[in-house]
């Protein structure tokens, strides 16, 4: 991991829509995120945080401006390319832990190794369950969980494959306030222990004391918190 650079947007744009009904989703926007670190992004809604969290995921690719990954420009890559370097260098953890309904907590992270091309670089499934707290749980499937530890298996399995950057989408959204604190409290842990750039969208100000930095998206610029 000592390669890594981390998570770096230079005078990023995005417009979606055509004619008058395009809207300028990301303006110029500039943000770098280091191995290690924990960056909270808060804003209105509307306000381009998904477009943040897709463009930084090579899912979109800008109009304008470039897209880091330990010093790797992802815009200029094939869109194989860049379903490749997704899959094998970036994490995502969603709003609800997104797992799959026919697969216990285990087999989750077991079909993440599986699927990885850095199966030797990765984490072991049993321990990587153990260290976010859900070995106990590990022959259990997501109906059998509550939503703190869907989100601990969701984290665990994003971090499986030992990425450079995790992106986390609005974790603690159905969460009570305690569970919130927990999970990201593990996302922070987690950050550090794995040298990983984490980049957390949320509305919730209540764990903001558990992230290194914030920054505040509004009708699609970054500012500092």
């Amino acid at each position: 991991m000592n390669d890594r650079t981390g998570l770096a947007l230079s005078g990023v744009t995005v417009r979606l829509g055509d004619g008058d009904a395009m809207v300028t989703a990301l303006d110029d926007v500039n943000l770098t995120v280091a191995p290690g670190e924990l960056v909270a992004v808060v804003g209105p809604s509307g306000a381009g945080k998904s477009s943040l969290l897709a463009v930084a995921g090579a899912l979109t690719v800008p109009e304008k401006g470039t897209v880091g990954v330990d010093g790797r420009d992802l815009t200029g890559m094939s869109v194989k390319q860049r379903a490749a370097y997704r899959r094998d260098h970036i994490g995502f953890v969603f709003q609800s832990g997104n797992l799959i309904p026919a697969l216990t907590s285990l087999e989750q992270l077991r079909l993440v190794a599986k699927l990885s091309n850095r199966r030797a670089d990765g984490r072991d499934p049993a321990e990587l369950l153990a260290d976010v707290g859900m070995a106990h749980k590990a022959d259990r499937r997501p109906h059998q969980l509550s939503g703190g530890e869907r989100q601990r298996v969701g984290i665990a399995r994003a971090l499986m494959g030992r990425p450079s950057v995790l992106l986390v989408d609005e974790p603690t959204a159905a969460l009570d306030r305690a569970r919130s604190h927990d999970v990201v409290q593990l996302l922070a842990r987690e950050t550090k222990e794995s040298g990983v750039a984490t980049v957390m969208v949320t509305h919730d100000h209540a764990v903001l004391e558990h992230c290194d930095r914030m920054v505040e998206m509004i009708d699609g610029r970054l500012s500092a918190g």
